[in-house]
């Protein structure tokens, strides 16, 4: 899914890590909100609720950040395949109802935060240059994980993929 960060990572930018780390947010903000019209569970409203939460707040650091530093987030292949990839997965969640769609939006949830910890992690940190912009992508990881902890929680509560470890 990602993919496309780690190939990209040496021509990458600060204002394009910044841009995929935007959009990187958006996606769970936008896909939290869509399981939230279409779910009826407890437990995947909870973690939705906090995708929504937790990535809003993540966009406005972000943006904070690219304002004080004076840096436009510029928009690259990287950020536009994170989108088509989303559009993707939004499509195929989009046709489906009930357990099959709560079992589907969370796994998707666990492999998406996956591979972002794992680009934050191996690519977008290693690549900034802007030392406040490395420190805000280091200090996202445990967030990160702990939405990937709560998924798996979640996944395992639906009877999914993996039972969270």
């Amino acid at each position: 899914m990602l993919t496309a960060i780690i190939l990209a990572a040496a021509s990458l930018s600060d204002p394009q890590i910044a841009h995929i780390a935007v959009t990187a947010h958006q996606i769970d903000v936008d896909r939290g909100k869509f399981a939230l019209k279409h779910t009826k569970s407890d437990e995947v409203k909870q973690f939705a609720e906090q995708m929504v939460n937790d990535h809003e707040a993540g966009i406005k650091e972000a943006t904070a950040l690219a304002t004080r530093l004076g840096v436009k987030p510029a928009d690259n292949d990287t950020s536009k395949s994170l989108r088509e990839g989303a559009k993707k997965a939004h499509s195929k969640l989009d046709k489906e109802k009930g357990a099959k769609f709560d079992k589907d939006y969370i796994d998707t949830e666990v492999a998406y935060h996956q591979a972002v910890i794992d680009a934050v992690k191996n690519t977008l940190v290693p690549g900034a240059q802007n030392a406040e912009l490395k420190t805000l992508l280091q200090n996202a990881v445990p967030t990160l994980e702990g939405h990937l902890q709560h998924a798996k929680m979640v996944q395992s509560q639906l009877g999914g993929k993996s039972a969270a470890k």
